[in-house]
């Protein structure tokens, strides 16, 4: 197994730009969107409510990182995801993030019933 030490730096940078890729909201309302395949630029601006500006802006960094596709038909572009593991992740971090905040539930609910004694 490789220790942290001995990932070169470059690799280190490049993952740490492609969760900078993920870290923006509107990019995650975007990749939900696109979970259901593939979807026109239009399609999302109706959807997201936001500028056709906007959500272009958003579309190419994910293009420009390789997680989406874009095909040309006509004057509209359409694009899909590259790659489903994508969604797996973001799985993997929701259900994370709920286990978290199921716990803290429980620690409000407990503080709760202890207040009231």
């Amino acid at each position: 197994m490789k220790t942290a030490e001995s990932v070169p730096t470059e690799v280190v940078q490049q993952v740490a730009e492609y969760f900078g890729v993920l870290s923006e909201p509107m990019r995650l309302r975007l990749l939900n969107l696109l979970r259901d395949g593939e979807k026109c630029v239009q399609d999302l601006v109706e959807a997201t409510q936001t500028s056709q500006a906007n959500v272009s802006k958003h579309l190419k960094v994910m293009l420009q990182a390789g997680i989406l596709t874009r095909r040309s038909e006509g004057t509209s572009a359409y694009y899909s995801v590259t790659d489903d593991l994508i969604f797996e992740l973001c799985t993997l971090v929701c259900d994370r993030l709920a286990s978290r905040i199921e716990q803290q539930a429980q620690y409000f609910r407990a503080f709760s019933l202890t207040s009231k004694q």
